[in-house]
């Protein structure tokens, strides 16, 4: 069974930093596909970011130059490492593995809120 705890997140003032961390149980990790999206309060979920199994990264353009995804296949952990976090980056976070083409699964997700 395909498990994903995340960890990271919390409280902030615009400016600031946080590391999101999302540890892969039960999947090969080294050949999926991740992702970080995140969802506000009254608006659809969103993806952040997302690294292949190549390493090949793609980033919203509301966070490029700002958020950095990464994966450490030895740790089956992908991060979210957030620099110069703004209000607009207030939102719960969730890390998703796509074991395959028809199947994903989620992290619980996690908090972060960014004071102004």
């Amino acid at each position: 069974q395909v498990q994903l705890v995340q960890s990271g997140g919390g409280l902030v003032q615009a400016g600031g930093s946080l590391r999101l961390s999302c540890v892969v149980s039960g999947s090969t990790f080294s050949a999926n596909a991740l992702g970080w999206y995140r969802q506000a309060p009254g608006k659809q979920r969103e993806l952040v970011a997302s690294i292949s199994s190549g390493g090949s990264t793609n980033y919203a353009d509301s966070v490029k130059g700002r958020f950095t995804i990464s994966r450490d296949n030895a740790k089956n952990t992908v991060y979210l490492q957030m620099n110069s976090l703004k209000p607009e980056d207030t939102a719960v976070y969730y890390c998703k593995v796509e074991v395959n083409l028809w199947r994903s699964y989620w992290g619980q997700g996690t908090q972060v809120t960014v004071s102004s």
